[in-house]
Formats: structure tokens, sequence, C-alpha cells
């Protein structure tokens, strides 16, 4: 009982952030239609970037802030209006197409033009390991955790309960209602980008110190949060909290009860079975479409 209660909070901690970059996915569908296949390298970027701000001589918290201003402007503003917006007009697989290309350039540039070797990262958080009723849990773990609910919760909150935040909504759900009730729709879109880029830079900033810094880090976790998105339900932005969870807890039980080797493909499993019986997700709701 204690393995499996050990298994399920760094799992959690995992899941979490797996969520951060799942909740990039649904927030970018929900306001303009687009996919982002790139996700896991927009978490992947920002790593380098905080390495590079790092060797400047800046704190890792100072790092991580110039970090999110370039996020903003590069993977934010200049990907909306590079890539998103001149493509949308044409449908949805132009981007998709642009958007997986988008990452393979990443990755390869990356690896050509810094390294492609692993680089250490710093932690946020000191190497304690706290026993909790027999649990060991680290503070890694436990931080990681709680910096990636507050951050999803967070997001949730600003959409519900602030003004702009339920703009961004009415966008999401009709874009000429939006724009005949005054809405600045390009405006709010873009805010989605850029809430998209700092979710990216945050996943970066809890991620990194575990799977180190290495130009192909973000393949798997883009997929991993792409089928979290889809188990928890891509138009619902909880969804992809559950669905991250759920990924990450289902991979460390796999790991250790079956085989490690089978530890990549649960989310894979797990997006099967979730489409087969439930398409719309966990928490997603049917769209109708008129044909």
């Amino acid at each position: 009982m204690t393995t499996f209660l050990q298994l399920l909070i760094s799992g959690m901690a995992t899941g979490a952030i797996y969520a951060l970059a799942a909740l990039g996915f649904t927030l970018l569908w929900q306001a303009s239609g687009t996919i982002n296949f790139a996700q896991g390298e927009f978490v992947m970027l920002p790593a380098f970037v905080m390495i590079a701000f790092g060797t400047l001589g800046a704190p890792l918290p100072l790092a991580f802030v110039f970090t999110c201003v370039v996020a903003v402007a590069v993977l934010g503003w200049a990907f909306k209006r590079g890539i998103a917006d001149p493509l949308l007009k044409y449908g949805l697989m132009p981007v998709v197409v642009a958007t997986i290309g988008l990452a393979i350039a990443a990755r390869n540039g990356v690896r050509a033009g810094y390294s492609a070797e692993a680089h250490p990262f710093p932690s946020l958080f000191a190497a304690e390991i706290y026993n909790v009723g027999g649990v060991a849990v680290s503070l890694a773990d436990i931080g990681t955790l709680a910096i990636a609910l507050v951050l999803v919760l967070g997001v949730q909150a600003f959409l519900a309960k602030t003004v702009t935040g339920r703009a961004m909504q009415a966008v999401a759900q009709n874009t000429e209602s939006a724009t005949v009730l005054g809405i600045n729709v390009p405006r709010m879109i873009f805010y989605t980008f850029a809430i998209n880029a700092v979710l990216a830079c945050a996943a970066a900033l809890l991620v990194t110190p575990a799977y180190l810094a290495k130009f192909d880090m973000g393949e798997s976790l883009g997929t991993k949060a792409f089928f979290a998105a889809i188990i928890g339900g891509f138009n619902n932005s909880r969804g992809a909290l559950l669905g991250g969870v759920i990924v990450g807890v289902a991979e460390n039980l796999a790991a250790a009860y079956i085989s490690p080797a089978y530890k990549d493909a649960v989310a894979l499993v797990l997006f099967m079975v979730v489409i087969l019986f439930k398409p719309q997700g966990l928490l997603g709701r049917k769209v109708e479409r008129k044909v």
C-alpha cells in the first residue's frame, strides 16, 4: 500500500505537468480552432532559453520571467500571426501540417544549433524527502503538483470570473456573436496564445529538472499531453487536468506493476479506450454539426 501511494503521488505530479501542456491544446482549440502539434516543442524551447539566461547570470526565477516574455512574443504573437492566422482560413489541415513541420524544425534546429546532448536543469525545490505515514514523498513532487494545480485552477478562475476571461469564452463559443457584442476578437485570441506560451514555460520549469533539457524532450511530452486533452475532453479545459492526472498515474502504476517497457504505451491505450466508448472525452460535451 505504501508503494502504491508513493506511485500515486509521483504520478499525479507528472500528470499535472501533462495537464499544463494539455490545457494549451484545449485553450487554442476553443478560442481559435487551432491544434498545435508543436506543443511539446513549445515546452522544450523555453527550457533552453532559461538555460541561456542562466548562463548569463540570471537566477532561475528571473530567467523564468524573461523566458515568459520571450515566449509570449515568439510562441504567442509570432506563432499566431505567422502560422495560425494565415492558414486557418484554408481550414484546419494546413495548420496541423504546419505545426508538425514546426515541431520537426524546432527539434532539429536545437540539435544542430545548440547541442544534441542532455543538459542538467536546476530545480525550484530542494532535494528533500518527507516521510508521511510511512510514505516517502519528495518536495519536488509536492511542489510540482501544487504549482501545476494553482496554474490550472487559476486559468479556470480567470476564464470564469473576469471580464476578459468571459470575453475569451464568448469568442470560443461564437466568434460572430462576440464581434457583434463589441468584443475585440483578435485581441482575445492573442490572449489565448499568450496564456498557452506562459503555461508552456511553466511546464518547462517543472518538468526539465527530471527529464533534462534535450532537443527531443518535447516529442513524448507533446504526444502524452494531446492524449490527455482528448481523454479529459478536448472542448473542456477542466478535462485537461483530469486527463493529465489519469495519464500520469496510469503510467507510474503500469511501470511498477506490469513493466517499464509499457510505460509510454499507457497514454495511447487510454486514448483508444476513451475514444471507443466516450468520443467526446470524460468531461467533454457533444457538439452537433450540420452537414
